[in-house]
C-alpha cells in the first residue's frame, strides 16, 4: 500500500502504518514509460486499485481518517483480498484540507496510477476537487465524508456517488423529527461559509414544512472563540430549538457558553455537524441532551455490534458513521465488480444503479439520478451518563425519517 501526499510524491515516512517497504515506496514514484503504463493497464491480472483519500492527521482524522482505511480494508479482507481473479490494493492519500493536493492526488491516480475508484473523506472542498477530475475520467467516486449538497445538485455527475449523507439530511432530519414532536420555535447560529449557510439554509425548509417557525439567526465568523453574544441573541429570540451550524470546535465552544449561561435547561440544542468522536471528546456530561443527525450508529442493531466490536479490536476505539460508511463503500463497490466481472467503471456503475444495497451500514439503499444514495437517517440524542452502558454507548433513538424525506429533491418552503 502507497500514501499519496501530493501529485506524484509517495510518502513512505510512515512504513508501518502502510505495510510497505521504503524500496517499493521509492520505485513507486520512478518515472514509468507511456507504454509501460497501458501493458499494466490492460493486464487482466493488474489489481483493484481502491484510492481512499482523507484527512489522515490534522483536524479530521479521528472521525475518518487511518480509522477509515483500516475500515475499507476490513471489507477488502470480507472478499477475500481478490476479486473477479485480481488482488485488491488500497492506495492512501492525505490531502490536508487542501483542494489543490486533494486534485493533484485525484490527477496522480487516474492518469499514472490506474486507480479504479476513489473513496472520498472528510472536506467539501477537497471533495468537489476530487469528483470533477473523477467526472472528467469518467471514474467512480464514493463521497462518504464531505457533505456538502453542491455536489448533487449544481455539480452532480454520473460517476459521483453521495454515499453516506449531506447537508441536506443533516439539517432536514431534526427539523423535521423536532418540529413534528411540537418544538416548532427555531434559531440558528450559523457560520458564515459555505457549508453552515448551506445547513441553515436546509433546515429553515424542514422547519416550515413541517409548519414551524425560524424566529432569528445570527451568523459568526470561523473559529469564533466567544459564543455568548450569540446565544443570548438566541435565548432573547424565545426560541425553543438553537440549532448550530457550525464544526466541532465551535460546538464544543457553544456547549461550554451554554451551560455558563444555564441555557440548557431553556433550549434544545442541534448539532448540525456532531459525529461520534465529539460526543467522546466532550463526556456524557458536558454533552448529554444534545440532538443530532447521522446515518449509523453502532448500537444500531445485533449486526452493527458486532462490527463494531471487529473494528474495536483493531481500532481500540467505536467506529464513527464515516468509518462504517468506508467499510459500506468499498465492499458494494467490491461486490458490484464481483457481479460483472469487470472494472470499466460504465458497467459497474450501471450496476450499481440498479442494485439495493444491504450490510451492516446501509438498508435498503438505492442510487437516485443525481447519484444520492437514498437511506434512512436517525435523530439521535446523547444520553444521560446514569443511561449509557459504557465507553461509547452514547445515543438514544428518537426517530428514523425515510430516505425520501431526509434527502428531498429540493428545499421545501
Amino acid at each position: 500500500m502507497r500514501m499519496i501526499t501530493a501529485a506524484g510524491k509517495t510518502n513512505i515516512n510512515r512504513r508501518q502504518a502502510m505495510g510497505g517497504t521504503a524500496a517499493a515506496g521509492i520505485a513507486a514514484v520512478l518515472p514509468k514509460p507511456s507504454w509501460a503504463r497501458q501493458i499494466r493497464m490492460n493486464m487482466t491480472d493488474a489489481a483493484i486499485k481502491i484510492g481512499f483519500c482523507t484527512d489522515l492527521a490534522g483536524p479530521y482524522q479521528g472521525v475518518d481518517g487511518p480509522a477509515g482505511a483500516e475500515a475499507i480494508r476490513m471489507a477488502i479482507e470480507d472478499m477475500g483480498g481478490t476479486v473477479a481473479g485480481r488482488r485488491v490494493e488500497l492506495l492512501l492519500g492525505d490531502h490536508r484540507n487542501d483542494p489543490q493536493i486533494a486534485a493533484d492526488i485525484a490527477r496522480t491516480w487516474f492518469e499514472e496510477d490506474g486507480v479504479d475508484v476513489v473513496i472520498g473523506g472528510v472536506n467539501s472542498d477537497t471533495s468537489l476537487a476530487m469528483t470533477a477530475l473523477a467526472a472528467r475520467h469518467g471514474k467512480p467516486v464514493f463521497v462518504v465524508g464531505a457533505g456538502t449538497s453542491v455536489q448533487t445538485r449544481e455539480r452532480a455527475a454520473p460517476s459521483v456517488i453521495q454515499y453516506a449523507y449531506s447537508t441536506v439530511a443533516l439539517a432536514t432530519v431534526p427539523g423535521l423529527g423536532l418540529t413534528r414532536q411540537g418544538l416548532k420555535r427555531w434559531f440558528y447560529i450559523t457560520a458564515e461559509y459555505p457549508f453552515g449557510r448551506e445547513l441553515q439554509a436546509h433546515g429553515t425548509a424542514a422547519v416550515e414544512a413541517a409548519g414551524g417557525t425560524v424566529v432569528g439567526s445570527v451568523g459568526n465568523p470561523h473559529g469564533e472563540v466567544d459564543f455568548t453574544p450569540y446565544l443570548m441573541a438566541a435565548r432573547d429570540s424565545d426560541a425553543e430549538v438553537l440549532g448550530l451550524a457550525n464544526g466541532h470546535a465551535e460546538l464544543l465552544k457553544a456547549m461550554a457558553a451554554m451551560k455558563t449561561m444555564d441555557l440548557t435547561r431553556r433550549m434544545t440544542l442541534v448539532g448540525l455537524l456532531t459525529f461520534i468522536d465529539d460526543i467522546h471528546d466532550m463526556g456524557l456530561q458536558e454533552a448529554q441532551g444534545l440532538y443530532l443527525a447521522d446515518s449509523w450508529f453502532w448500537t444500531r442493531d445485533p449486526e452493527s455490534r458486532r462490527w463494531a466490536a471487529r473494528f474495536f479490536a483493531r481500532r481500540q476505539r467505536m467506529p464513527s458513521s464515516l468509518q462504517a460508511a468506508d467499510y459500506s463503500a468499498a465492499l458494494q463497490y467490491l461486490k458490484a465488480v464481483a457481479a460483472v466481472n469487470s472494472t470499466e467503471p460504465g458497467i459497474v456503475l450501471a450496476h450499481l444503479r440498479r442494485t439495493t444495497f444491504d450490510d451492516i451500514y446501509v438498508r435498503n439503499g438505492r442510487l437516485r439520478e443525481d447519484g444520492t444514495m437514498l437511506h434512512d437517517m436517525y435523530l439521535l440524542r446523547v444520553k444521560e451518563p446514569k443511561q449509557s452502558g459504557g465507553d461509547w454507548d452514547f445515543y438514544e433513538l428518537i426517530t428514523t425519517i425515510s430516505a425520501e424525506e431526509a434527502f428531498p429533491l429540493s428545499d421545501r418552503r
